[in-house]
């Protein structure tokens, strides 16, 4: 039996986004000499990831990128596709984290074996920004958008860059616009429009988008500094 015969049951409630009880399946499954504990960890820590239980899926990540690859071809292939997979989850999480130096090598590495979507160029750009390098943060995200001008995030991060400088935000306010109108829902994009029209002057319109953003993200201290900063404005 192959691992996707003995996984297909979690494989099918992680495809239905219960996470939750797909996990619970794999980590329930048996020590069975004819189970890739590579394998199981990639699902494992796949599961983690969509919970946001990062530390825990560190753990797991971090076996898939570091297992040696297998003979064949066919093996090799997909434990490449999953290491690249992995290898952006890590850089991600370790974003998130704080961990920006372990976030860049872990982009750099995927740069280095020719995987170079705009997500990863995104991803780049805001490891750049947080690390206060302006300029190589708005190149990343510039690249980003060269290779897939519907990404969001690069829209989105490269508007908000270019308003907190004060620079071109008439490019600012077109990029920020594409990426709502892309997420419509998305309490990050509202927060950037309404951040660049803030800059611009156009308070009604900032404060619109702002109480937007507030009222679905009420938490963030990001969105309500920005709030803060337009009602005294």
């Amino acid at each position: 039996m192959n691992d996707t015969a003995i996984f297909s049951d979690g494989i099918a409630l992680y495809n239905k986004r219960d996470y939750n009880g797909a996990l619970t399946f794999f980590l329930s499954l048996p020590d069975d000499p004819e189970i890739d504990n590579i394998d199981l960890a990639y699902y494992i820590g796949l599961c983690y990831a969509r919970l946001d239980r990062h530390e825990d899926a560190l753990l797991y990540l971090e076996q898939v990128v570091t297992s040696p690859t297998e003979e064949g071809a066919m093996r090799r292939t997909l434990k490449e596709e999953r290491v690249l997979q992995c290898r952006y989850i890590l850089s991600v999480i370790y974003a998130l984290s704080g961990r920006r130096k372990l976030a860049q090598l872990e982009l750099t590495k995927l740069l280095e074996s020719g995987f170079r979507p705009a997500s990863v160029y995104a991803s780049l750009a805001y490891c750049a920004w947080e690390d206060g390098n302006v300029e190589a943060s708005i190149t990343y995200y510039k690249k980003a958008i060269e290779l897939d001008a519907d990404n969001v995030t690069a829209l989105n991060g490269l508007g908000y860059v270019l308003a907190c400088e004060n620079r071109d935000l008439t490019s600012a306010l077109t990029y920020c616009k594409k990426a709502l109108s892309l997420e419509p829902n998305s309490a990050a994009c509202m927060d950037s429009l309404g951040w660049v029209y803030l800059k611009l002057g156009l308070m009604a319109d900032s404060m619109r988008y702002l109480s937007q953003a507030k009222q679905l993200l009420p938490d963030n201290a990001e969105i309500a500094e920005h709030l803060r900063i337009a009602q005294e404005g």
